[in-house]
């Protein structure tokens, strides 16, 4: 298959799967309208990254305006629509509308801050708010899809009609009311999650693309190869390292598996590895780049306002639980390997050492970003000496360097990419606005905590539920988003740390993505692998099992969330929680150091959760003692096959 058919399929697969990649192709004349708004608004990004962002309501109105009239022009109203020419003219029609409703913002800010709250809204004010919130949700049906449509028009329809509502009711508000407050105020709309969108995440995102054009990206996946592509199982292995090391950059786990897994996943094939591993194997990696600092899918940046941490602590704090998720999906390719008899590669298929280390200062990007976040400058400084010291880099070799078309392909991508990103975030603020004016978080905390009755255990399990069932389909920013609105104040009101109260939320709502039925980076991998999609999905759920078991271990000891935490205090733990994922991925893979009978598999996963529950050597203990014996049995078995199968 040539590399233009690779492509093409890649692209097919991302808009089957990936509402964010069902854009038109074929603009004609429209394509110069794209480029010209799409390079300014990433232009207007860096700007204001340079010399201070406006005032909230006008960066986020310039941010927005600009993001709905692309999304307008470049997303169909149906998917059936995508591979028709032009741009019908209805859609221009609403994307000058959605444009005009932001720029009315802009233009009218001091009014509207001023003396439309004293004297009250005109009726193009109201007009003008209605028109705003109904195109934001057209466009982010047709860029993000229906699941966030679907829960910001139900909170809507909660804002107005509360007061019939039974338990979760409210006095309710006037459309007017309603829509203006929505629209026209840093509480909605335009709050927390599109104010960091329209500096932090976006220079971010952008990052991620400077990395990928200049093929800084790709050496991420030669690294990976590098330095795992020679063990047991290594393709599967590679897939993992490289899956984690793009997380680090990257915000999409549908993308991210449709990107690397076009690369990865027939290489696995061929390996030996059937297709609906192979597709769980990139689909579980994919997924778990979005916990991965630094980026963790631009979330880690509204957490740390969320939460009132700094955000070079989240990406301390993150490191441990991400650690732990990899370390059990990294075990459950090689149990699988091990059960298949599956090697690594040659030395001929693999990067040599010396080619790598001649293009390690590719890597100084993502050097310089971490190092300076660490060092205590803002995100906004760090993403812009990040972009500088890609652009930089790349100019020392001719197969990096960029040329002019290509930086002016770089500044476009940059707004394009960050389109489904920027529709979600506003949306989010719908959420979280009439969370906030209903006093709607604090009821659902209310009625969790009533459920649970004071059982920790009930109020993590009733929380998780509620957050893979928010998650489904939601993109990573408005996940974390509304997860952490609706379900963190009941874990918060039972006394649990902010930090882990809000990573056990934002973990459960991104497992969505690998949980069935609704799995679409699952699905995604499985359309490349042309795997069967559920059981690329259930294979998907047995390599992440970790993701569904930390967050509790995080919750009864804080510590992993390095919460009042010591040496002395992490280490143990964190010891006995990574033994007990090779537990329980040997057990959910059904391969140790041989094939276990029934009760060795139980006893197995039995001895990983008494492993994993923190903080008491009491409870530790006596599953490291019970891992022990299998292992013994295990190994003495072992032998014995391979002496039976000497003698014959």
């Amino acid at each position: 298959m040539s590399k233009e058919q690779q492509d093409s399929n890649a692209q097919e697969l991302l808009a089957k799967y990936d509402r964010e990649s069902a854009y038109r192709m074929n603009l004609k004349k429209w394509a110069w309208v794209v480029t010209i708004l799409a390079i300014s608004l990433t232009i207007f990004q860096l700007y204001t990254a340079f010399r201070g962002p406006y005032v909230s309501l006008v960066q986020g109105a310039i941010h927005l305006g600009s993001a709905l009239g692309l999304i307008f022009i470049l997303y169909p109203a149906k998917r059936s629509n995508l591979k028709k020419a032009g741009v019908p003219w209805y859609d221009v029609i609403l994307a000058f509308l959605a444009m005009g409703s932001c720029f009315y913002i802009v233009y009218n800010y001091q009014r509207l801050v001023s003396e439309a709250i004293i004297r009250g809204y005109t009726d193009l004010d109201v007009f003008v708010a209605i028109t705003g919130v109904l195109l934001l949700l057209e466009a982010t049906r047709r860029a993000v899809g229906l699941p966030i449509v679907i829960i910001a028009g139900l909170a809507l329809a909660y804002g107005m009609w509360g007061r019939g509502i039974p338990i979760f009711g409210h006095a309710g508000f006037s459309p007017e009311r309603l829509f203006t407050s929505m629209f026209f105020t840093s509480e909605a709309v335009f709050g927390i999650p599109i104010q960091i969108s329209s500096t932090f995440i976006y220079l971010f995102l952008f990052f991620g693309v400077m990395l990928v054009k200049t093929g800084i990206g790709q050496f991420f996946n030669d690294l990976a190869f590098g330095a795992t592509g020679r063990m047991t199982g290594g393709t599967a292995k590679a897939a993992v390292t490289a899956s984690a090391l793009q997380g680090m950059v990257t915000g999409s786990s549908v993308a991210n598996t449709v990107g690397s897994g076009s690369f990865t996943i027939p290489m696995m094939k061929r390996a030996g590895f059937k297709p609906e591993f192979a597709a769980a194997a990139e689909a579980s990696a994919s997924t778990g780049g979005q916990i991965m600092p630094p980026i963790m899918g631009a979330a880690a940046f509204i957490m740390a306002e969320y939460t009132g941490t700094p955000y070079s602590d989240i990406i301390i704090i993150a490191i441990i639980p991400a650690l732990l998720y990899f370390s059990g999906v990294f075990m459950g390719t090689h149990f699988e390997a091990k059960k298949r008899g599956i090697l690594g590669l040659t030395k001929d298929q693999l990067p040599t050492f010396t080619g790598l280390m001649k293009r390690i200062d590719l890597l100084l990007p993502l050097f310089a970003i971490i190092g300076l976040l660490l060092a205590g400058y803002t995100a906004t400084t760090a993403a812009l000496w990040g972009i500088f010291a890609a652009f930089f880099i790349s100019l020392f070799r001719k197969d990096t360097r960029m040329s002019v078309l290509g930086v002016l392909d770089a500044l476009e991508q940059g707004a394009r990419v960050a389109l489904p990103v920027i529709a979600a975030c506003a949306s989010a603020g719908i959420i979280v606005g009439i969370v906030v004016i209903t006093g709607l978080g604090g009821k659902i905390a209310g009625g969790i905590l009533q459920l649970a009755n004071g059982n920790l255990f009930l109020l993590l399990f009733f929380t998780m539920i509620a957050c893979i069932l928010l998650g489904m389909g939601l993109p990573t920013t408005a996940n974390y988003v509304v997860t952490a609105s609706m379900a963190a104040p009941a874990l918060i009101a039972f006394d649990i740390p902010v930090m882990a109260a809000h990573m056990f939320v934002f973990y459960f709502g991104i497992v969505a993505d690998i949980t069935p039925p609704v799995c679409l980076a699952a699905y995604a991998g499985a359309g490349i692998a042309r795997a069967n999609p559920m059981k690329s999905g259930v294979n998907a759920l047995k390599l992440a099992i970790a993701a569904f078991i930390i967050p509790y271990a995080f919750v009864y000891s804080p510590v992993l969330v390095l919460q009042d935490w010591t040496f002395a205090t992490l280490i143990p733990p964190l010891i006995t929680a990574l033994i007990g994922m090779m537990a329980i991925s040997a057990a959910m893979m059904n391969y140790f150091i041989t094939s276990p009978k029934i009760y060795e598999r139980i006893l197995l996963f039995v001895s990983g959760l008494l492993l994993i529950y923190p903080g008491d050597l009491r409870v530790s203990l006596p599953g490291l003692g019970v891992l022990i014996l299998i292992t013994v049995l295990q190994y003495v078995r072992s032998k014995k096959n391979e002496g039976t199968q000497a003698n014959a």
